[in-house]
């Protein structure tokens, strides 16, 4: 049975398509990986990538887009909405098909050390693959970004798990690990007041241990500056508790209660389809509508209903 897994790296450039088209580039020239989606923002100054294949060659596209990242970003003067402390932001490796999440941890431990060792950028290890102690959830190990520890030593609970003991001058840190499938979904709303969105982002954070469908829903406030709107950027990491659907529809409530409406909302990547079928069984009205009527699954000779 063929192994899947998934990566889905997020890059600190989200404006100069040239080095975006050569972070694809580099994924597209690996042999057995298949580039599914390249998402470029130029207010979070970000480009996710999400790309699939059997562990060793997505290892391989993994570091060659890495590479590029690192000889061509210069977060010295970057600038995004988005919070960030290195060039490889975050890489997480996702199991999908015949593979169990110690697979992706290992996979994740072999392309951060080959990270540290030959483009000299210190690596974190997060979730399932962070190291005995360590720390191991990603606003933890992010927090205060390149600005704050550039020029500064890693040591004592800053210390990288590989590589030096101070961010690369240009590329900063990299953070690598492995996780479950997880729902990266931005709303936007018709108002350029940011403590809109940043109020219903709190919101989300302090509710989150209270309200189930919440749980893991990690929520941030943000201007779009470029198009004179706020947003609320918003990551599953536990979808199958938080419906797609109910987490929007939480936020249009909260948002109406400001006075304001939702502009639209953004897909960033890909989601499960379980997920985008409960979507439309919400708001299509008919709850037996799930995974095996989307025609398009029935022609992957693999997927079982």
């Amino acid at each position: 049975m063929r192994q899947v897994i998934e990566c889905v790296p997020n890059f600190s450039e989200g404006r100069h398509r040239d080095t975006v088209d050569a972070l694809a580039a580099a994924v597209r020239e690996v042999s057995g990986v298949r580039l599914v989606n390249v998402s470029a923002d130029p207010d979070h100054h970000r480009t996710v990538l999400t790309f699939l294949g059997e562990p060793g060659a997505v290892a391989e596209a993994a570091f060659r887009c890495a590479r590029v990242a690192v000889e061509r970003i210069d977060l010295r003067s970057h600038q995004g909405v988005h919070p960030r402390i290195g060039a490889v932001d975050v890489m997480p490796f996702i199991p999908l098909r015949n593979v169990e999440m110690p697979t992706c941890a290992q996979v994740a431990r072999e392309v951060g050390y080959r990270i540290a060792r030959e483009l000299d950028v210190p690596v974190y290890f997060y979730e399932h693959a962070a190291l005995p102690s360590r720390p191991t959830d990603l606003p933890t190990i992010r927090r205060g970004g390149f600005e704050r520890w550039a020029g500064r030593p890693l040591i004592g609970d800053r210390a990288p798990d590989a590589g030096p003991a101070f961010l690369h001058p240009t590329a900063g840190a990299a953070i690598v690990g492995a996780r479950g499938p997880l729902i990266a979904f931005n709303v936007n709303l018709s108002t350029d007041r940011l403590e809109v969105a940043q109020h219903i982002a709190r919101t989300i954070r302090q509710e989150r241990k209270r309200i189930p469908q919440l749980a893991g829903v990690r929520a941030l406030g943000l201007l779009l500056a470029s198009r004179g709107i706020v947003q609320v950027s918003l990551n599953l990491t536990q979808p199958d508790r938080s419906p797609l659907w109910w987490v929007l529809e939480y936020v249009r409530e909260r948002a109406v209660e400001q006075g304001v409406q939702i502009l639209e909302t953004e897909l960033i990547g890909v989601a499960p389809a379980s997920a985008i079928a409960g979507v439309a069984a919400h708001y299509l009205q008919n709850p037996a509508l799930g995974e095996e009527h989307i025609l398009d699954l029935w022609l992957d000779p693999e997927w079982k209903p």
